[in-house]
């Protein structure tokens, strides 16, 4: 009698981080753009210190990467995010509670680091311990979690409006904790330990599928990955693209509403819109990652970057921050889950995690700068447009960086090294 073969589990692997990504998305990351409306008008905060306080959770998570990249690997992704289910709690309910700029700070501080722990790092280790050539394809399908979230973007705005944003802060918190906790349950374990093989194929099934440039059997330790040029490119290329996403999630409400006119929720659907067009690049790039050159995507995708914010930046119609919409959002789709499958194909799986959080470090730097420099040249001048055009320049020129990424030679080595 043949054996029943079970469900190969690395999809249930990528639609629980599709669930734990979309309630991220939608109840913190696409939404903090329209708290920080609501908070310039009431408290009468700067733009500067609003994307300070922006920035600062973002590079909270790139001084966080390395050791939770490190516990990832030791730990595994199922207990570093119920770790952070709980911080999330926390952090949402002293948020909603806030009267003075250093609360806001520090609860800010609080959600960063829940967000961080239980979400984008955890939930892409956790998959690229499933696949190898069909990694592009299961990374893109568990990134449309973040981009389906931005679609909830005007449902958040209508409960801040119906019910105040205190009280849809507190609940986001509530529901975001508890549903995480939850679903980190199917983030744990290799194929291995369920009796299944990678890409749920056995490896005689693999020899008729494309093998992406650079795929490696060599599983580089952290240290091996940091000598190599690869992981300072893709590094710097990353950071370059993150100048103009973190600009867009920290001022595009406050851009829409200071400067064009529109009202919060009407800026809440150009948001919603966003996701949109993320979730066709996500589609592109994933069926193409697997089976075209993931350095040769990137590259196009930094022009998609640069004339999206050019073309936010000299907008004068409606059409036009449309344009911005769909090149600006495609290129995030296509571009977002291959850098992870870059890193995953070039050094291995089995410390990706503290080779991701590593990396974390100078890519953090784009979401750091992208949202002061935006900040700032805008109150300096009035408006926002040299800040997206300095940005747009930025993002360009990144497309250098992925054209130098190159597969890295294997380790020169002595016997088997260890995790690290």
């Amino acid at each position: 009698m043949p054996a029943v073969r079970t469900a190969f589990r690395g999809w249930k692997v990528v639609n629980a981080g599709i669930l734990i990504q979309f309630i991220q998305s939608a109840l913190i990351m696409q939404a903090m753009g329209s708290y920080l409306v609501v908070l310039e008008r009431q408290f009468g905060w700067s733009k500067s210190v609003l994307s300070a306080a922006f920035s600062v959770n973002r590079f909270e998570s790139a001084l966080l990467g390395p050791l939770q990249g490190w516990m990832l690997d030791r730990y595994g992704p199922k207990r570093i995010a119920r770790i952070g289910s709980l911080f999330l709690i926390v952090g949402f309910v002293w948020f909603s509670q806030i009267q003075s700029l250093w609360e806001f700070f520090g609860s800010f501080l609080l959600i960063a680091i829940g967000a961080g722990l239980s979400g984008f790092l955890t939930v892409t280790v956790a998959i690229v311990r499933w696949f190898e050539r069909r990694r592009a394809r299961a990374l893109a399908t568990g990134s449309l979690g973040f981009a389906a979230g931005g679609l909830a973007v005007p449902i958040v705005v209508w409960s801040m409006n119906a019910n105040g944003w205190q009280a849809t802060a507190a609940s986001s918190g509530v529901v975001a904790g508890i549903a995480v906790y939850f679903f980190a349950r199917y983030l744990d374990g290799y194929p291995s330990d369920y009796g299944q093989e990678v890409d749920g194929m056995p490896p005689e099934a693999e020899v008729n599928i494309h093998s992406p440039e650079g795929l490696t059997s060599v599983h580089f330790t952290a240290k091996e990955a940091i000598r190599t040029r690869a992981f300072w490119m893709i590094s710097l290329g990353h950071m370059s693209a993150l100048f103009v996403v973190g600009a867009v999630m920290a001022h595009l409400a406050l851009f829409l509403t200071s400067e064009r006119g529109y009202s919060l929720q009407q800026a809440s659907f150009v948001a919603a819109a966003l996701p949109i067009m993320q979730m066709v690049g996500m589609g592109i790039g994933g069926t193409l990652g697997d089976k075209v050159n993931k350095r040769l995507i990137a590259s196009v995708a930094m022009f998609g970057h640069a004339g999206g914010i050019l073309m936010l930046a000299f907008t004068q119609n409606g059409w036009m921050i449309g344009v911005f919409v769909v090149l600006h959002g495609s290129a995030w789709g296509a571009r977002g889950p291959l850098m992870q499958a870059l890193r995953a194909d070039y050094f291995g799986a089995s410390s990706f995690g503290f080779i991701m959080g590593l990396s974390s470090l100078i890519v953090m730097l784009g979401t750091v700068l992208g949202p002061i420099i935006a900040g700032v040249l805008a109150d300096t001048t009035g408006s926002y447009r040299l800040g997206f055009v300095v940005l747009a320049v930025l993002s360009a020129l990144g497309m250098l960086f992925f054209v130098f990424a190159t597969p890295p030679r294997p380790p020169n080595r002595i016997g088997s090294p260890s995790v690290n």
